[in-house]
């Protein structure tokens, strides 16, 4: 969990390592693959007994105590780990005496521990009186307080018990005559806990820690209540366009093809065993190692029988091209490829990608162009303050093999626009001047040189083209074999070609779809139509004659670059 949250998710996280059935092998291998993930805050715990046992007991060639554990991690691994430890203002299981627990509180923090998580409690007024207890006593670091939202009263009486936390008598009274109404209960609780939390900040606790229970709705109606959010959300700011990888070989990776934006745990899973990754400007197209897709598990999500469900038995092409608008009205959250539900950056473009799908072009991934908007716009902006973001008009698609010298001819005839053309076996058509990247995002900032964090390249394209056919297929197995669903799907992926076009002229917000006016797909209802063609004349397979020069581009010649 820790590794996904860092590496693919970007999330800070903070690991909670117990000493319950840990031996000393197991710690090891938590801290090994937290330090590799890129974690540097660990909460150490004694932690409670296994359920089947009534009393905690350490394991052979394990630990005893937290402290012991904070000792362990200190020595290993010196100050890489933030280490928190737990602090029990009301008291735990088995230990009630307030001053044995400020002295094994004081001895963990002289261990190594950095910062104090607290046990959930509801009883302000005497936390107050721990923490003012807990500096007297020469405990400097941060406390973080442990705060349970109210869910239901049941839950809040039971949590309550379960923890002997003292519950103050107005909040029995505030909430007693409502137990019955969930709704209301965490109406009245919100204000309960928001209340309480301001008086911890009031006295100078500047964190809070919310015990959530997987359940987020209370806790966001606290946060909303504390004036920390909005009701509408409040938009993260981001660092890149695409959600940085917080895992220890990444944090400086500035760099990563646009193929993949809407299957980021994919290209992060490929990516994992790379020594390094392109950063600074551009980086070296031709380094990486994409590897076997099998070898990561990349592949459709899923069983056959959801994926029916969720995408349907489509008997004809139309029936496919409604799955992709669907997608694009947000009635769908996924498709094959993309494993995230349409965003906001979509809204310029949205009526054009639904009107080339419903003409049975089946649009995989696109972005609109941007031109010098503020880098703190809610929607298209990222990087630091103060600065501008641009993009190029994008946009990746399956195509019918009898539009593609029509499409191809209109792109070349614009002089501003560049793409790559590939089938399943491989192939690859282009009019890209080279093999190198083309950036499709870049920003400009103060006091730093331009950030161009999103680019097109050969290389990189390839080694997309097997995964997004791989999907297409896998979809296809997911019907009967011999079904009309699997053989429409499967017909697509053997005969159809992917797409990517870039519009480089980043002032025209419209040109990339002005190639496409009149071209659609002849007959939806009807047999696919499979014959591939030659591209400006009759060429050898692998190669195009565009501009006025014939350009060699069959795939395989990039295929031991990518092995």
């Amino acid at each position: 969990m820790v590794n996904v949250a860092q590496t693919v998710y970007g999330l800070e996280t903070c690991m909670h390592l117990t000493c319950t059935d840990m031996e000393t092998d197991k710690v090891d291998g938590a801290l090994d693959s937290a330090y590799k993930a890129g974690c540097t805050n660990i909460l150490a715990l004694r932690g409670d007994p296994p359920r089947d046992k009534e009393k905690w007991q350490a394991v052979e060639g394990g630990f005893r105590y937290a402290l012991d554990l904070v000792k362990y991690i200190k020595a290993k691994y010196g100050d890489h780990f933030d280490i928190g430890v737990a602090g029990y203002p009301e008291g735990c299981d088995d230990e009630q005496n307030p001053e044995l627990l400020m002295s094994h509180l004081k001895q963990k923090v002289d261990a190594g521990g950095t910062f104090i998580v607290t046990q959930m409690f509801y009883d302000v007024d005497n936390f107050l009186v721990w923490v003012d207890a807990c500096r007297a006593n020469g405990i400097t670091v941060p406390i973080v307080p442990g705060i349970m939202p109210i869910q239901t009263y049941a839950a809040f009486l039971r949590r309550a018990k379960g923890m002997n936390c003292h519950i103050p008598q107005d909040w029995i009274e505030a909430l007693e005559p409502i137990k019955n109404d969930d709704a209301a209960v965490r109406e009245v609780g919100k204000g309960l806990v928001a209340v309480m939390c301001r008086r911890i900040i009031d006295h100078g606790v500047m964190a809070l820690h919310f015990y959530t229970m997987n359940l987020a709705q209370s806790t966001k109606m606290v946060l909303e209540e504390l004036g920390l959010i909005s009701k509408e959300g409040t938009p993260t700011k981001k660092p890149l366009p695409w959600r940085q990888s917080l895992g220890f070989s990444r944090r400086e990776e500035d760099v990563r093809p646009v193929f993949w934006k809407n299957r980021h745990k994919s290209y992060v899973a490929r990516t994992q065993d790379w020594d390094e990754f392109p950063n600074g400007r551009w980086g070296d197209s031709r380094s990486p190692a994409f590897g076997e897709l099998d070898t990561y598990n990349i592949g459709l999500k899923g069983t056959n029988e959801q994926n029916i469900k969720l995408w349907g038995r489509p008997q004809s092409l139309r029936d496919i091209a409604d799955v992709f608008v669907r997608f694009l009205k947000s009635d769908l959250k996924s498709l094959p490829w993309s494993e995230i539900p349409v965003t906001d950056e979509a809204s310029p473009i949205i009526g054009d990608l639904i009107s080339l799908n419903r003409r049975g072009l089946l649009t995989i991934t696109s972005q609109p162009s941007v031109n010098g908007v503020e880098s703190s716009d809610p929607v298209h902006g990222w990087g630091p303050s103060g600065g501008y973001v641009y993009q190029k008009a994008y946009l990746e698609l399956l195509i019918s093999p009898s539009l593609l010298t029509q499409l191809i001819e209109r792109i070349d005839r614009t002089q501003t626009m560049t793409f790559y053309a590939v089938d399943k076996a491989g192939d690859l058509r282009t009019n890209a001047p080279s093999d190198g990247p083309n950036a499709v995002t870049w920003g400009v900032f103060p006091g730093k040189e331009i950030v161009q964090p999103t680019i097109v390249e050969t290389i990189s394209f390839i080694a997309w083209k097997d995964e997004a056919f791989r999907l297409g297929t896998d979809w296809a197995n997911c019907h009967p074999a011999g079904s009309r669903s699997r053989q429409l799907i499967e017909g697509i992926m053997s005969n159809w070609y992917l797409i990517n076009i870039v519009d480089n002229d980043f002032h025209s917000t419209h040109g990339i779809f002005d190639l496409f006016d009149g071209l659609e797909v002849k007959n939806l209802d009807g047999p696919l139509e499979g014959s591939k063609p030659a591209v400006n004349g009759h060429l050898p397979k692998g190669i195009a004659e565009l501009n006025g020069t014939h350009k060699t581009t069959d795939s395989r010649v990039f295929q031991e670059i990518l092995n």
